[in-house]
């Protein structure tokens, strides 16, 4: 019995070591000064506009993250209103918070506002939509590949060895807005490769899908054998798929669009209104972008010293990828920016 209780008492020792060694660990000389750089740092918020999918993912997902290391997180919401939008930026330049989490409208507006946050010490990551200035990160697609990688897709079904008309459409966003612009320019790289492609109509529906819709009615009236279409971004896409539908050319026409995964991509998919989609995954991106300000707040470096990107990687879907979960419920994120 004694040997029992001098073995017993021995283990315990041992475990309660090994126990303090964890919690050792937990404060060890790495992770301290990582929580440091975080702790008490103030994030701002300011997408084009807080009622759509994206940012509510990239928001979400953000704030849910900067909580978790005593982080302070506010949004602002200009409503995809870019006098508003410059106005918000410029008040938060005086308030200097640690960090502005922010997406273009275009490739100008924000520039000039952009340098002088950075200038005041502000860490400026841009989300989706690249402007003229690069600040100390951008987090989204590489939207020149992605053009390409869309082009491909419909030279693979209309270009060179197809029985089709090689007659195409592309329906852009603000055309000096990143997504749209980028993309374009990957897309035009393509088909100038391949120059049995026609391009029959390029014109910009403004993120809109109603104008995305009548754009697309309008071109298939004048050609009825039209091959395939693409959409830079699938909030408008819907539209344009939805006047493929109304004109039964769903067999005929090949529908590309990107987005960032949400259900409604994935409902788009199932019902045939999109016959391909990319998906960037937006909530990846807002992961990122919390990568991205842990990165540079650890580093020390003065704002806008390290400019990095940091691109998001792309999944092409079809109907045959749909199943339960695929796709994301933005409702999950918009009401943790409630």
């Amino acid at each position: 019995m004694h040997r029992l209780a001098l073995a017993a008492t021995a283990f315990v020792g041992i475990a309660a070591a090994a126990v303090g060694a964890r919690a050792d660990d937990m404060n060890d000389p790495y992770r301290q000064p990582a929580l440091d750089a975080l702790k008490g740092k103030s994030i701002v918020y300011l997408p084009i506009s807080i009622g759509f999918d994206l940012a509510q993912a990239w928001g979400g997902v953000v704030k849910t993250e900067a909580e978790r290391y005593g982080m302070k997180f506010k949004s602002q919401d200009p409503n995809w209103n870019t006098g508003a939008m410059a106005q918000g930026l410029t008040s938060l330049i005086a308030e200097k918070p640690d960090v502005i989490v922010t997406q273009n409208p275009d490739l100008q507006s924000l520039a000039r506002l952009l340098k002088q946050a950075n200038a005041a010490g502000i860490v400026v990551i841009q989300m989706n939509m690249q402007g003229a200035v690069q600040t100390d990160a951008f987090v989204g697609p590489d939207f020149i590949a992605m053009g390409e990688q869309a082009a491909k897709m419909v030279v693979a079904k209309c270009g060179k060895g197809t029985e089709t008309s090689h007659k195409v459409s592309i329906v852009q966003g603000v055309l000096t807005g990143g997504v749209s612009y980028y993309q374009v320019q990957g897309i035009k790289k393509v088909f100038d490769a391949n120059p049995e492609i026609k391009v029959v109509s390029s014109q910009a529906a403004d993120w809109d899908a109603s104008k995305a819709r009548a754009i697309t009615e309008t071109v298939l009236q004048q050609n009825s054998d039209l091959c395939g279409v693409i959409d830079v971004w699938d909030g408008q896409g819907v539209g344009t798929g939805a006047a493929i539908k109304q004109a039964g050319k769903q067999d005929q026409v090949y529908f590309v669009t990107s987005g960032g995964g949400a259900q409604s991509m994935c409902d788009r998919l199932a019902d045939g209104t999109f016959s391909a989609a990319i998906n960037y995954d937006a909530p990846g991106m807002g992961r990122d972008a919390f990568t991205a300000i842990s990165a540079v707040l650890q580093g020390k470096q003065k704002a806008g010293t390290v400019k990095f990107q940091l691109y998001s990687p792309t999944r092409v879907m079809t109907k045959a990828d749909v199943k339960a979960g695929t796709c994301w419920d933005p409702e999950q994120y918009a009401k943790l920016l409630r």
